[in-house]
């Protein structure tokens, strides 16, 4: 184990990030594990917080093992070796694309309450999340908020493969993340505590966020 918790995690990565503090950066949660994370980060940074909604597409038998991603409007990532080595068939990528695409519809009204979706035109966007296996999801996220204005794009997350965080590296801006282990296995291995999280826990996070900076 490396972090107790996700907000532990976040306090210990925010020193990683202290070079950001007069850049103005606005800092986006990936839901629900993510933004725990992410509210540390922006504590720490005194920036604004938000999320950028993804979902993984999951192989139908191991959920957890991404064969891709997708983000609000319309942006996907797929990750073919997994789907080749898989035999995932295009009749089940669809059937799971359908799927993810109704959740992440839900979640946008769940956890913005009809809110629009934050101008990221001409801003440092960090792009949070709890771990990364992959990568594909984050990698979506970056697509995602390029499409939306961003000037520069930050990947920060406390624990990664060292292969996702390379996938990053094409993408962003910039990736930090303070521990890379060989041989990660899944993300929640790296937390003593790595609870599925709720919407009200994520809902209650962003409240909180906006109090302190009001």
């Amino acid at each position: 184990m490396h972090y107790a918790t996700r907000a532990g995690a976040g306090r210990a990565l925010a020193k990683s990030l202290s070079h950001l503090r007069g850049s103005d950066p606005m800092v986006l949660g990936l839901p629900r594990g993510g933004v725990p994370v992410a509210y540390e980060v922006a504590q720490a940074l005194r920036a604004p917080l938000d999320v950028i909604l993804v979902r993984k597409l999951g192989v139908p038998w191991q959920p957890e093992l991404a064969m891709g991603a997708i983000g609000e409007g319309e942006a996907e990532v797929l990750n073919d070796d997994v789907i080749h080595r898989g035999g995932v068939t295009r009749q089940a990528l669809e059937s799971v694309r359908t799927k993810e695409r109704q959740e992440l519809a839900r979640r946008a009204d769940a956890l913005r309450g009809g809110r629009a979706r934050t101008p990221l035109t001409g801003r440092t966007v960090v792009l949070v999340d709890d771990g990364m296996a992959t990568g594909a999801t984050a990698a979506v996220a970056c697509q995602v908020a390029r499409a939306a204005g961003a000037a520069r794009i930050v990947v920060a997350i406390p624990v990664a493969s060292p292969e996702a965080v390379s996938r990053l590296r094409v993408t962003a801006d910039e990736v930090v993340c303070p521990f890379t282990p060989v041989n990660l296995g899944g993300v929640g291995g790296a937390y003593v505590d790595f609870h599925q999280l709720d919407d009200r826990e994520v809902t209650e996070l962003l409240a909180r966020t906006g109090e302190s900076q009001a």
